[in-house]
């Protein structure tokens, strides 16, 4: 089947999930390091940005319109079926909601020192600062806002690992170097507080409903930090790469549902997601590798660029399978359904697919990109927000994540095949 026909069955598929229209084996032993350096890799998107729609713009007013007093924002209004359980902390800031709403706008072109929206940039980021310096050094949390919608479907932790992907795409921004000192220093928290706490299989504790999806943003946040120069071990990293490769079965062209909530789409998308996050840095280092692997006059050191290089080149090729079998599976009208009504995790779903084919780029992401404009403009509410309706539905966390799924094409790639060390 075609990637055109398989997006049109798309269409068919998110219709039926209550839309309109469309929303849309143990792990192995790692090598000793080869040596650990710090490193810096330049980014840009992977393709020509479009120009902003009037749709986002709509997003972004009502999104700048909710921060709230404090510089964070909440979960916000939610689904009327969801209750009034929750009424309680709708208007209280938390870091996973201000994170997603601080990207949005870093994603639409403002910086921490310039744009429409650098002050409220700053105000999020202050706010994030505030929690995170607040926190103890050993557990995982970064936060004392517990109890959150998101916490509950995604990840008691999901505040930690958007924490590191938003402070990764702000370091070094901040206009001044107090504040640039600021921001890394509670980088290299969260990264520790990861480190500490990953298990051997490359995920972490704590009970919700489709964990999945928070360990995708997880990965995306150790390898954007990565990225950045960030105090990253190799550890963390590939254990991330591990557990987004394991989740998909090559000769089954199947993905593992246990922590999705036996949601096709969801699985699909974590794997997908964190399989991309991770061939980004691999891509980057790999000239460092096959020099080291060349030159080094070391022998076991060569010997162990060459096992990281086979490594990359495994993953690499696991990525095209896994997207091939994503795309493949579009013609499956309930495996795009998603959970059957539109969530926030269907929302964060489609960013995590988004970000995956641009960075491929070609015809299948040309294609895929204008179905979900199409799809998501026609499911926006006519105050310019996007509204869930099961599990996560809080208005701030849907638009904020409705925005990326459009300014996917703006999601930062690194520039150059070799990271700038040192």
């Amino acid at each position: 089947m075609s990637f055109r026909r398989a997006l049109r069955t798309v269409t068919c598929a998110l219709a039926l999930a209550g839309l309109s229209t469309p929303a849309f084996a143990s792990p192995a032993a790692l090598p000793a390091p080869v040596k650990e350096q710090p490193a810096q890799v330049a980014w840009a998107p992977a393709v020509k940005p479009k120009a902003l729609s009037e749709n986002v713009q709509k997003g972004l007013d009502w999104l700048v319109a909710h921060q709230l007093n404090d510089g964070g924002w909440g979960q916000g209004e939610e689904s009327a079926n969801m209750g009034s359980a929750m009424a309680g902390i709708a208007g209280q800031s938390n870091v996973a909601d201000t994170c997603m709403s601080a990207l949005a706008l870093l994603r639409a072109g403002s910086t921490p020192t310039e744009g429409a929206h650098a002050k409220n940039i700053n105000r999020g980021i202050d706010f994030v600062l505030g929690q995170i310096e607040a926190s103890d050094e050993n557990s995982l949390s970064v936060t004392s806002i517990n109890g959150t919608r998101v916490q509950a479907k995604i990840g008691p932790n999901v505040d930690t690992f958007l924490s590191a992907q938003m402070l990764a795409e702000v370091d070094g921004k901040m206009g001044d170097p107090d504040r640039n000192a600021r921001v890394r220093k509670a980088l290299d928290k969260v990264l520790a507080k990861m480190e500490k706490n990953q298990r051997d299989d490359g995920g972490y504790a704590g009970n919700a409903w489709a964990p999945a999806l928070s360990q995708a943003i997880a990965t995306k946040g150790v390898n954007r930090a990565a990225q950045k120069g960030a105090k990253v071990s190799k550890q963390l990293r590939v254990r991330s790469e591990g557990w987004a490769k394991r989740k998909f079965n090559a000769e089954a062209k199947s993905f593992d549902g246990a922590d999705s909530a036996g949601v096709g789409l969801y699985a699909a998308a974590a794997s997908v997601g964190g399989l991309a996050d991770s061939n980004a840095t691999n891509a980057a280092e790999e000239v460092h590798l096959e020099k080291v692997a060349r030159e080094s006059p070391d022998e076991a050191v060569r010997a162990n660029a060459k096992a990281d290089l086979d490594r990359i080149a495994e993953t690499r090729q696991a990525q095209t399978a896994a997207q091939n079998a994503l795309v493949a599976k579009m013609s499956d009208q309930q495996f795009m359904a998603g959970f059957g009504s539109n969530g926030g995790e269907e929302f964060l779903s489609y960013m995590l697919v988004s970000e995956s084919l641009v960075a491929k780029g070609g015809t299948e992401w040309k294609e895929w990109d204008a179905t979900m404009a199409r799809n998501l403009g026609h499911v926006q509410n006519k105050d310019g927000s996007w509204t869930g309706h099961h599990c996560i539905t809080g208005r701030n966390f849907c638009t904020a994540a409705a925005l990326l799924v459009l300014m996917a094409d703006r999601a930062p790639m690194p520039l150059a095949k070799e990271l700038r060390r040192g």
